[in-house]
């Protein structure tokens, strides 16, 4: 009897995170961004996590944690420290589980996370303003060649920059300097702080109009750009996206990852999130769990030729 009861103390011990895992949700949900509010996966993440609260009944919320100078890498911690039960659920862009195995940041290395699934590439573009004296990459090369070109971006550790400046070298020229700013929009090109910048296509759209796009960062064309060509295309091997999907701890439940996964791919293909995508030229999707795996795979052999080639530089 007593070897009985102790099976099925242990039996029932068992079942209780299954059954838990099978109640999922039954209190709220935070959804972390790491950048602040505003910006494309901002928004979308918060239609996310209404759709969330709508289909499961339970409040849904969208945290943003900036970081700074350090990125998203800060808030990215946050969910890697929190406990893997579903309930904290990352926005995350490329670079997180890229690149914040090498920030340094203990929770970070190895990477903790597993994608729940991508839902957006930006529209990132290489841009100059319309009255410089190149409007193409092959010409911009060849100015470059007796010119110094004075290339804006966000961060040299960020990998639109490293993007950029590897196409640069795949085209057999160099910046003659580059420069971190907070902001590059309209402004930074009309007031000549920056012959070139890198940025996304939203932050310059009100100027449009006056400026020349370079190449944009991906391998498909934005519906607002469809004349400038991708770095995919102008560079086969330097063919990476920039993305943003929603990240769990790999020891979250199956059982809440695909309640995420439900609430995201109803939410996505919403008319508010295909009129964003129109608005914008960003490309609203949803990229399940196996599938974005296998592009985060692709894109860490992309990223490692890329930083081959800037070492070499």
């Amino acid at each position: 009897m007593t070897r009985l009861l102790s099976c099925s103390a242990a039996a029932l011990a068992l079942a209780l995170p299954l059954a838990a895992a099978a109640d999922y949700p039954e209190r709220p949900v935070e959804f972390v961004v790491p950048w602040p509010p505003g910006d494309l996966e901002d928004v979308l993440t918060r239609m996310i996590a209404e759709q969330f609260q709508e289909m499961y009944g339970v409040p849904a919320a969208v945290v943003n944690r900036p970081g700074g100078g350090g990125g998203p890498f800060p808030g990215a911690a946050e969910v890697a420290e929190a406990d893997p039960d579903g309930y904290t659920v990352g926005s995350f862009v490329i670079g997180v589980p890229l690149v914040g195995p090498e920030t340094g940041i203990p929770s970070l290395n190895p990477n903790p996370f597993e994608p729940v699934g991508i839902f957006l590439t930006y529209p990132f573009v290489i841009a100059a303003s319309s009255s410089a004296p190149y409007s193409s990459m092959e010409e911009l090369a060849t100015y470059a060649q007796d010119n110094d070109v004075l290339l804006g971006h966000f961060g040299s550790f960020l990998i639109p920059t490293q993007v950029t400046m590897a196409l640069a070298e795949e085209m057999g020229f160099s910046y003659g300097s580059d420069a971190a700013f907070d902001a590059l929009d309209c402004n930074t090109l009309a007031s000549g702080d920056a012959d070139v910048i890198n940025t996304t296509l939203q932050l310059i759209l009100p100027c449009l109009d006056q400026v020349t796009i370079l190449a944009s960062v991906g391998s498909e064309r934005t519906s607002l750009t469809p004349d400038a060509p991708t770095v995919g295309e102008l560079a086969p091997d330097l063919n990476v996206s920039l993305w943003n999907g929603l990240f769990v701890h790999q020891d979250v439940p199956q059982e809440a990852r695909d309640a995420i996964a439900a609430a995201a791919q109803e939410a996505l293909a919403s008319d508010a999130a295909q009129a964003l995508a129109a608005e914008t030229g960003a490309l609203i999707y949803w990229q399940a769990a196996d599938e974005a795996t296998a592009q985060i795979e692709q894109d860490m052999v992309t990223m490692g030729t890329i930083t081959e080639m800037l070492a070499d530089n």
